[in-house]
């Protein structure tokens, strides 16, 4: 039978085991609710940072945005000074000359209007017909710098000087000609040759259409636009210029959003295109060889250790 002390013993037992179970669970419940306020703020912060990169990166688009499209209606205004009614050809193939010729649209109008002044005087300010030709002095000055190498500034500098009939440069397109009057009349001449056509060293157009004769010869007219669909560098260029159109036009109401957004699109397809066979092709190789590496090394393993154990023992 249980005694008095013995019923006290028990409540005294049972009570200090209910103390320490309430005491554990509020300990308990206030580790849980540390773990959650501490997560809760790790996640506000992470929430934060991702929200702060994000509108940094949206103000910075929207600061390239501002900036490529002040600059695309300077050039624009350019182009329209120099062509007048045939400025919408000139833009067209700005356009376009992600593809043909590498470049963004602003780049292309860069270029078109440091030497068209030379050009439309040489064609009696022909400005239908200087647009047409001032396109292919473009796409030929892509397609010199893609097929030899050269930086497409040197080209363009080139090209520039010879609208001075200063010919110091024409040895930066490689075509086997000096820096010299001379040399650009021998490639005139050998344009001659090959076209039938006679070229006046003069004529700014004439120096343009003679180029043009001798890389077409030479094989080096239309690498650009090749490459453009063809190799992983020319394709990574194409896409590149159309980014730029296409951050151009987010700052421009009158664009075709959609179109440059498609020229975007294609050309990362592109890109893509001709990455993914390299990659698929060059990953087995890859671990093929590294395990070829493994193998080989392992047979130099014991020889090494067999060298290096003695002194290690008797150190």
């Amino acid at each position: 039978m249980a005694t008095l002390f013995d019923l006290q013993a028990v409540i005294r037992l049972d009570s200090d085991q209910f103390e320490n179970g309430v005491k554990k669970a509020e300990k308990s419940g206030s580790s849980l609710a540390t773990s959650l306020k501490s997560g809760l703020a790790t996640a506000a912060k992470v929430g934060a940072a991702a929200i702060g990169a994000a509108a940094t990166a949206i103000g910075a688009l929207t600061t390239a945005a501002v900036n490529n499209y002040a600059e695309y209606e300077q050039l624009v205004g350019g182009v329209e000074t120099l062509f007048k009614n045939s400025a919408d050809t000139v833009m067209g193939y700005a356009e376009n000359a992600y593809k043909t010729a590498g470049l963004s649209a602003n780049e292309y109008m860069e270029t078109v209007t440091s030497f068209s002044a030379s050009l439309l005087a040489s064609m009696n300010n022909d400005t239908a017909a200087a647009a047409e030709k001032a396109n292919v002095a473009i796409t030929d000055m892509s397609d010199n710098a893609n097929k030899m190498g050269t930086d497409i500034s040197l080209i363009q500098n080139a090209y520039n000087g010879f609208a001075k009939q200063n010919y110091t440069m024409l040895d930066n397109l490689k075509l086997g000609y000096g820096g010299t009057k001379e040399e650009m009349q021998r490639l005139l001449d050998d344009a001659s040759k090959l076209s039938g056509i006679k070229y006046d060293i003069s004529s700014y157009s004439d120096v343009v259409d003679a180029i043009h004769v001798v890389q077409t010869e030479m094989g080096i007219t239309g690498t650009t636009a090749k490459e453009a669909s063809t190799t992983i560098e020319g394709s990574v260029s194409s896409m590149s210029s159309a980014w730029d159109n296409w951050v151009a036009g987010m700052a421009d109401s009158e664009a075709n959003f959609s179109q440059l957004t498609s020229n975007l699109v294609d050309s990362i397809v592109t890109v893509v295109g001709n990455i993914a066979p390299r990659v698929i092709e060059t990953v087995p190789r890859l671990v093929s060889g590294l395990g070829e590496i493994v193998e080989q090394l392992a047979t130099y393993i014991p020889q090494v250790i067999q060298e290096l154990l003695p002194p290690l023992m008797s150190g």
